[in-house]
């Protein structure tokens, strides 16, 4: 268990119960927090019945509020919901997930409660809208947050199936079929996402990385999720500077921006095309990736007036990119915020959501 000091007072107790995978709950009261060890993945029963056990002895501390994430169909959510049923006098909020990540984050940081540029990457998590989010950036603090920019949606062909087979990802990003993808395959998804069959859109930069990975290293299936991922960031640390560029768009729509991840596919196809060194264009990669954030940061900057940038997510987790992005944010004056105790992964989730819900 983790003792975190809280930068501001909770008038109530809270319980925040996390997410679905890399599972922690939280419980804070005042000015202190408590944050359980990981429970890897509520789906597994040995998982569960330690998570269960954690939210039981908390819920000897009498909480006020239970805090859950959006996603109904969490373990932890549907756990929120029998905890109510049983305890009259317990509520549940429900939190955002990335406006989770990036509090945590500040938490952690002991930031004030002021308004924070908040860059949350990660796989998916639900968003405001209903929709699968994943490479967001906010204005948020303790209790509010605006979503003022986004990666362009693709559409996951198979849903959770394109974790293990990204090859899918490139259909989507209308690529071309990689040779060691059979055609039936590649028609049969094609028509799925042609009729939006089990085809939800996400904004993920968990996936866009699966996608780069796939067509960089020429593998198309992965044994966990993000295995291709990590050793596309392998590949790029053997390379440390490059003269080409590539490059996102990104559009402003309605007040906000849209990052569109396909000309940089188009780029990186034209590289292999001309036979480049792949450490080489796994490293531009990254790079673009790092520089679309400090532009996006710039622009929403000159805005807002915020100089304060707090970066969050599984995707953190790729230290070539942080680094890259850090420095950039550096050069441009910004003040960036990182975690310190908590991986900023899903296992610094239940903190967020605990800080967020004492403070509405």
């Amino acid at each position: 268990m983790i003792k975190i000091d809280l930068p501001i007072s909770l008038r109530r107790a809270i319980l925040a119960l996390g997410s679905q995978t890399k599972n922690t709950v939280c419980f804070a009261q005042n000015k202190t927090a408590y944050v359980s060890a990981v429970h890897k993945d509520l789906s597994d029963p040995k998982d569960f019945s330690v998570f269960e056990k954690d939210v039981r002895y908390f819920l000897k501390q009498k909480p006020k509020i239970i805090a859950s994430d959006l996603h109904p169909e969490y373990s932890s959510s549907k756990y929120a919901r029998e905890c109510v049923s049983e305890h009259q006098s317990i509520r549940v909020l429900e939190v955002q997930h990335h406006h989770a990540h990036i509090v945590s984050c500040m938490v952690e940081n002991e930031l004030k409660d002021k308004l924070v540029i908040g860059v949350a990457f990660d796989g998916t998590g639900l968003g405001s809208d209903g929709a699968l989010w994943g490479a967001e950036f906010l204005i948020c603090d303790y209790k509010n947050s605006i979503r003022v920019a986004h990666l362009k949606e693709v559409a996951l062909i198979g849903g959770e199936k394109v974790i293990l087979e990204p090859w899918r990802l490139l259909a989507a990003l209308g690529l071309d079929r990689p040779t060691l993808v059979k055609r039936k395959e590649w028609e049969l998804v094609k028509r799925m996402q042609a009729k939006a069959f089990n085809s939800p859109l996400s904004s993920s930069m968990g996936r866009l990385f699966d996608a780069a990975a796939v067509l960089i290293l020429g593998k198309c299936r992965a044994n966990f999720e993000a295995e291709l991922a990590i050793e596309l960031e392998k590949k790029a640390y053997s390379f440390e500077s490059s003269s080409v560029n590539y490059k996102f768009k990104v559009i402003k729509d309605k007040g906000s921006y849209i990052i569109h991840p396909k000309p940089v596919f188009r780029q990186m196809m034209k590289s292999l095309k001309a036979r480049e060194v792949k450490p080489e264009i796994a490293y531009r990669f990254h790079l673009a990736v790092a520089q679309m954030i400090a532009e996006v940061c710039l622009s929403l900057r000159k805005s807002s007036l915020i100089d304060k940038v707090v970066l969050s997510g599984g995707v953190f987790q790729n230290y070539l990119l942080l680094r890259l992005s850090l420095d950039l944010l550096y050069r441009q004056g910004f003040r960036v915020f990182i975690h310190k105790k908590l991986s900023c992964n899903d296992s610094g989730l239940s903190l967020g959501q605990a800080v967020i819900a004492g403070s509405r």
